[in-house]
C-alpha cells in the first residue's frame, strides 16, 4: 500500500516527504526484527514501539501483518539484487554474466538477512506467495528485456519467448540459491558446469 495521502491545507495529515520517510523507517525495523523472529513470532506492536508509533499509524501504511511482511521481503530483496547487479554490471544478457551475478548474490545475501531467511526456507507458510513481489518480477522483467536484446543480435537463439525463458532463468537463479543455503553447501563445481550446459544448449543460436 502506498504511503498516505499528503494535504498540507489540512491539520493533522503528514507533512511532505515525512511519510515516506516513515515508511522506510518501518520497514527498516521489520527486516530486522521479521529476519530475527520470523513472521508468526514478530508482533506489529513491537515494531511501531520500536518506531515510535501506534499499531494504528503502521496499518495506515500496510493493509495488513503480512503485507507488512512482503513489503519488508521485497525491500531487502531489492536491496539484494540493486547490490548483485551493481558489482556485475549486468546490462547485457551472456552465461558468463549470469554466473557472476549468482555469485554476487551469494557472497551479498548475509548483509540481507530477511531475504536470506526466507531463501533459506525458514518461512514455508508464506514463501509461496512471496514470489509476486515487485523486486523479482522486476528482476524476471530485466531478464526478458536482455533476452529480447541477445536475440536481436544472434547472441541467443529466436523462436522462444523471451519472457519465457526469463521465468526460467529467474527459477534456476532462485533454485541454486535456495539450494545453498538450505544444505548450508556450495553447488559442487560439476553440477554448475551441469546446469551451464543445459542452458547453453538451450539458448545457443
Amino acid at each position: 500500500m502506498p504511503a498516505m495521502a499528503i494535504d498540507s491545507t489540512v491539520p493533522g495529515t503528514v507533512a511532505p516527504g515525512k511519510g515516506e520517510r516513515t515508511r522506510g523507517r518501518l520497514l527498516e525495523i521489520a527486516i530486522q526484527r521479521f529476519a530475527a523472529d520470523g513472521f508468526r513470532r514478530t508482533s506489529v506492536s513491537d515494531i511501531a514501539r520500536e518506531a515510535g508509533l501506534t499499531p494504528a499509524a503502521v496499518y495506515a501504511y500496510f493493509a495488513g501483518k503480512e503485507a507488512f511482511f512482503q513489503a519488508a521481503v521485497d525491500a531487502d530483496a531489492s536491496a539484494l539484487i540493486d547490490e548483485a547487479r551493481t558489482g556485475v554490471g549486468l546490462e547485457g544478457f551472456s552465461l558468463d554474466n549470469l554466473v557472476v551475478f549468482l555469485a554476487a548474490l551469494r557472497e551479498r545475501v548475509d548483509d540481507h538477512p530477511l531475504a536470506r531467511r526466507v531463501l533459506a526456507g525458514l518461512e514455508p507458510e508464506v514463501a509461496g506467495r512471496l514470489l509476486t513481489i515487485p523486486s523479482l518480477l522486476g528482476f524476471t522483467a530485466l531478464l526478458a528485456e536482455l533476452l529480447a536484446d541477445a536475440q536481436a543480435t544472434g547472441a541467443v537463439r529466436s523462436g522462444v519467448d523471451p519472457a519465457e525463458l526469463a521465468i526460467g532463468l529467474e527459477t534456476i537463479v532462485l533454485s541454486l540459491l535456495m539450494a545453498e543455503l538450505q544444505t548450508g553447501l556450495n553447488v559442487e563445481p560439476e553440477r554448475q558446469a551441469g546446469v551451464l550446459a543445459v542452458l547453453d544448449s538451450a539458448l545457443r543460436p
